[in-house]
């Protein structure tokens, strides 16, 4: 199978509308590789964090080298940067908003757009990100736009940083993405929307099992598995 006919689902949305358990969901019932855009943004900006690179500042060619530098493999839902196993490292909510930041520069999506679409393999991709559907792949045979509302996306993340032992402020929590949103959706580079032929789910007040069913149901619809 060419790079040309492999099917590819794209699934965007804003930060903890549940788009990376669909997206992995997606992938273990489809058998198909997934890319998680987020790690990538994050794996980046976790790097220039730690050698101070201000990349507002910084020229093509700074940035392409320092892509081109990295080692970023993505495995089983761990994320490994030059052999260093930093999944946990870049869930912080600080590397978040240096993620968000960085994504915004222009110099910067045109350096690793090259890097996500090499993704590209038979059996099929599921690609989770922001402008996935948008940007990167626009050739997707389907495309899924995931949300929900920001307190509802807070109350996750203000569960998943409990159980892991954080202590953590509910409406921070909420403010905080209610900025990203606002950062990521006022970009003039590849700002957060749904593609126009895109399939709007709204997880608020489904599970990710009947997300997931309504996602197989339009996949298989279009032909793309059994």
């Amino acid at each position: 199978m060419s790079r040309g006919s492999v099917p590819i689902v794209t699934v965007d949305g804003p930060s903890g509308s549940g788009k990376g358990t669909l997206s992995s969901a997606l992938g273990n019932v489809l058998g198909w590789t997934v890319l998680d855009s987020g790690s990538l943004y994050r794996a980046i900006a976790l790097e220039t964090w730690r050698r101070k690179i201000e990349f507002q500042e910084a020229e093509e060619l700074e940035i392409s080298e320092l892509i081109n530098s990295l080692n970023i493999e993505l495995k089983s839902e761990k994320v490994f940067l030059n052999g260093e196993d930093i999944s946990e490292d870049i869930r912080t909510e600080e590397i978040g908003a240096k993620a968000s930041k960085i994504a915004s520069n222009p110099k910067l999506r045109r350096g690793i757009l090259d890097f996500q679409r090499s993704f590209i393999s038979a059996p099929g991709l599921v690609a989770d990100g922001r402008d996935m559907g948008t940007v990167v792949f626009p050739e997707a045979q389907l495309k899924i736009f995931l949300t929900a509302s920001a307190s509802v996306r807070g109350e996750r993340r203000f569960i998943q940083l409990k159980n892991k032992g954080l202590s953590v402020s509910l409406p921070d929590l909420v403010r905080q993405i209610r900025e990203r949103d606002f950062q990521d959706e006022n970009r003039q580079i590849a700002p957060l929307k749904a593609a126009q032929e895109a399939m709007i789910l709204d997880s608020s007040e489904h599970t990710i099992e009947e997300v997931l069913d309504l996602a197989m149901l339009e996949v298989r619809k279009r032909g793309l598995a059994a």
